[in-house]
């Protein structure tokens, strides 16, 4: 049987910092590895995956909306992760404070954005930032498809999210 399971991430920046979470080893997904902040979706958020990200964030953080501006959902992740389809919509934002709060989920950290991915990344999210990094901000939301090259290495295939009718 294949379920669904639908995540918020945040992509936080202040200056040209990216704020990073250095997982816990005690985790039991991606254990001391690094990540944005971010989770899975209350079933009240399913249609509504802004309301989850802040909600993640501030949980996460301690920041509040009012310590975001320009969000912006920017990348829907698809992916198969055995039995379990993934989701995961992806927003980009700035922050108007660095002091965040502890969390379990891990450590967070200041990394600046030229270090970013020097850290131990897990696979699909460190493609997404190396998209990101080099196409930037967009006016029209990525969806990214996990799958395979014809080389047989694992890929993500970009399509820009466009509306036929607006056309």
């Amino acid at each position: 049987m294949i379920r669904a399971r639908m995540m918020a991430t945040a992509i936080l920046f202040n200056q040209s910092d990216m704020l990073m979470m250095k997982r816990s080893p005690l985790r039991t997904l991606n254990p001391g590895m690094w990540a944005a902040v971010g989770g899975h979706l209350e079933p009240d958020e399913i249609n509504d995956p802004q309301t989850a990200v802040l909600r993640e964030i501030h949980e996460e953080t301690g920041l509040l909306p009012a310590d975001i501006t320009d969000l912006k959902l920017q990348y829907i992740l698809i992916r198969l992760n055995q039995s379990e389809v993934r989701q995961q919509f992806i927003y980009t934002a700035y922050t108007t404070r660095r002091d965040v709060s502890l969390t379990e989920e891990g450590e967070l950290h200041w990394i600046p954005r030229e270090q970013v991915l020097d850290r131990d990344i897990p696979f699909i999210f460190r493609v997404l930032l190396a998209h990101y990094f080099d196409v930037g901000p967009s006016e029209h939301v990525w969806v990214g498809t996990a799958g395979y090259a014809t080389d047989g290495r694992p890929t993500v295939h970009w399509t820009a999210l466009i509306d036929p009718q607006q056309m």
